[in-house]
């Protein structure tokens, strides 16, 4: 049986890092440059206006010791939850196997 997280626990990652994970006195700019991405890309993440890529997820593992899988996961989850909120509008015929 699968576990279903509750739609509030699925959190964006981008906010929680900046939250969790990142120094406070660490800048966009430093943390976009000690990983290896454009300030824009680092900004747009942590304030929740992009999605985690795999490979920023692999940058946040090798930069803070973090799991890329567990960062997808949290990706992933965000997506759904967001996605179920509007799985009403979806018009789709049920399919007969």
């Amino acid at each position: 049986m699968p576990i279903k997280v509750h739609s509030s626990l699925a959190v964006h990652p981008g906010p929680w890092l900046r939250r969790n994970v990142i120094p406070a006195d660490m800048t966009v700019t430093e943390l976009a440059t000690r990983l290896g991405v454009t300030r824009p890309a680092m900004s747009n993440l942590l304030n929740g206006h992009a999605a985690l890529s795999a490979e920023m997820a692999l940058r946040f593992e090798k930069g803070f010791g973090l799991s890329a899988d567990t960062l997808i996961r949290m990706q992933a989850a965000h997506d759904l939850a967001k996605a179920r909120k509007l799985a009403g509008r979806l018009k789709v015929e049920p399919i007969a196997a």
